[in-house]
């Protein structure tokens, strides 16, 4: 009975037209990220490209057909609360991307583009440390984000060069 019910989960999965997200083919075979080889995002954009597709990641933008290469890259804290006594009930981590692709030519792959990531993170005076560790795992959360909202951008681009 046991596997008749996992059987039937399992055609109702695939009838709904359900699948895992697999690799995700870029429109370009080689990719250069204008980035110091030390920062944090280039390596893990570097990881999840290489990860996740056949395209490679290379040291200088003469080999590469598309180069990757950020505008501005900002983060803000905001308040968007108080509680009654006037101190800081609840923060939203804002953190501004802007990025363009191009071919070493300066040609335009992907317009340049904005990717605005917003996280609500509460705040208490008795718990520095706690809240501190929230607010840390949230930044890497939206580290995470950006690099697959990127991915998905790369991919998009397929579409504009045909």
């Amino acid at each position: 009975m046991k596997k008749l019910i996992v059987l039937a989960h399992a055609l109702l999965l695939t009838a709904c037209g359900f699948q895992l997200r697999g690799s995700s083919d870029l429109p370009f075979e080689t990719l250069y990220i204008a980035l110091p080889e030390t920062a944090e995002l280039r390596v893990q954009l570097a990881r999840t490209v290489q990860a996740s597709s056949r395209t490679r990641v290379v040291d200088t933008p003469a080999e590469a057909q598309a180069v990757f290469s950020v505008s501005a890259d900002n983060m803000a804290k905001n308040i968007v609360s108080l509680n009654t006594a006037g101190r800081v009930r609840e923060y939203q981590l804002v953190r501004t991307f802007s990025f363009r692709v191009h071919d070493p030519k300066g040609q335009e792959l992907i317009p340049p583009g904005q990717i605005v990531l917003r996280r609500d993170v509460t705040f208490a005076d008795d718990q520095i440390l706690s809240k501190e560790n929230e607010e840390n795992l949230l930044l890497r959360d939206m580290q995470n984000d950006l690099v697959q909202q990127l991915l998905r951008r790369f991919a998009a681009a397929k579409q504009l060069q045909k």
